[in-house]
């Protein structure tokens, strides 16, 4: 055996067991078999393959089971790869899908170096992302929540005959609408309670939110981030707990590749041929950049909100976020005046928008905005 060899290691991971395989250098894949796992099931692996070689490469699909494996070998030395499922190369016609098949297929990939990692947060920044997220799937609750009760109303003939969009002046009517039928009532008074109950979980979650915001690394990106239009506090941290760390991205074009608003091509010999953007990448991310570029189609202002949210941060940024608007202004006008769709512009300026958040970003974080203002 020959222990200076690479050791590639594919590992199929689910919630109770490990399908283990490995080659070394260039020789054939192996399977290990199947392991729990517990930190002792772990830490048994690792010393069977460090005792196949001095270099070991592992990788397995990133995706419910989390980054704890990740972490845990890490520690014990090992070059850990967690890998994007939906990049990993398949063959045209293939219809056995085994664990076996999968650790021994990570493998190769492995050693061919088709694999294209994941992004692994550190332990804090996967905690506030965590904190983020839940904050996300409440404000998604409540807007089910209200639909929900909409529908009932709708179904039972009740309209409200002036907006409703659950300002004060609808809530007070839904507050004070009561049905004859006392079945009904129980069911009306159900949903008003779900909406109340989703309310007030968003409100802590928000708070919860603002005070840990200030003790997070990215905060000073956070403030940079809202000294632009259309990136609010609810934008900036979405966007940044789903980034993570900015300067990872060398270019701001693989920011833009990884939101999934860079065109889709398929050229060959003298033909190129674009299409519609890729949407690869992390969606909600990707959501929250559009919903922002919707406001760069109104003429260039510095509204009284956008002033507020300027104080206290440096000028540098400022300049650059007045730069970032006007580009992006002219940049929708322009598409608008060649006949382009409204969805087909806002995604142009999104992907030009994403890069302004990559330079922005960047730029807070050199210059440490300081960490005594609030989050706005």
């Amino acid at each position: 055996m020959e222990h200076d060899s690479t050791v590639y290691v594919g590992l199929d991971v689910h919630k109770d067991s490990i399908t283990v395989a490995y080659a070394i250098g260039a020789g054939e894949v192996e399977l290990l078999g199947k392991i729990g796992t517990t930190q002792a099931d772990i830490d048994r692996l690792c010393k069977r393959l460090q005792s196949k070689g001095r270099h070991v490469r592992i990788v397995y699909e990133a995706g419910p089971c989390g980054y704890g494996l990740y972490r845990q070998l890490g520690e014990k030395g090992f070059d850990c790869m967690v890998c994007a499922p939906s990049l990993i190369p398949k063959k045209p016609g293939e219809r056995v899908k085994t664990d076996r098949r999968d650790a021994i297929k990570l493998v190769r990939s492995l050693r061919a170096g088709d694999l294209s990692a994941v992004h692994v947060p550190d332990i804090e920044d996967e905690a506030f992302r965590d904190l983020a997220r839940a904050w996300v799937t409440a404000k998604d609750d409540l807007k089910q929540a209200r639909q929900r009760l909409k529908s009932f109303l709708l179904s039972h003939g009740v309209r409200y005959t002036a907006r409703a969009d659950w300002g004060p002046a609808h809530r007070r009517w839904v507050s004070q609408y009561s049905f004859a039928s006392e079945w009904q009532q129980l069911a009306f008074e159900e949903h008003r309670r779900t909406i109340e109950d989703r309310l007030a979980q968003c409100e802590r979650l928000a708070a919860a939110l603002r005070d840990a915001v200030v003790n997070w690394r990215f905060y000073p990106a956070v403030l940079g981030l809202q000294a632009m239009r259309g990136v609010q506090f609810v934008t900036a941290i979405g966007m940044l707990a789903e980034l993570g760390d900015p300067s990872r991205f060398e270019h701001p074009r693989q920011l833009m590749a990884w939101l999934g608003v860079t065109p889709s091509e398929h050229s060959s010999g003298g033909k190129r041929r674009q299409g519609s953007i890729t949407k690869t990448g992390n969606s909600y991310a990707r959501k929250l950049l559009i919903e922002s570029a919707w406001s760069y189609r109104h003429p260039a202002r510095v509204s009284p909100e956008i002033q507020r949210r300027h104080e206290g941060i440096p000028k540098a940024i400022i300049d650059r976020a007045w730069d970032a608007q006007i580009r992006l202004c002219r940049r929708y006008r322009k598409l608008a005046a060649r006949g382009r769709h409204a969805n087909v512009a806002v995604v142009a300026v999104a992907r030009e928008l994403s890069g302004f958040i990559w330079d922005i970003s960047r730029l807070a974080m050199s210059l440490a905005v300081p960490h005594s203002r609030q989050a706005a």
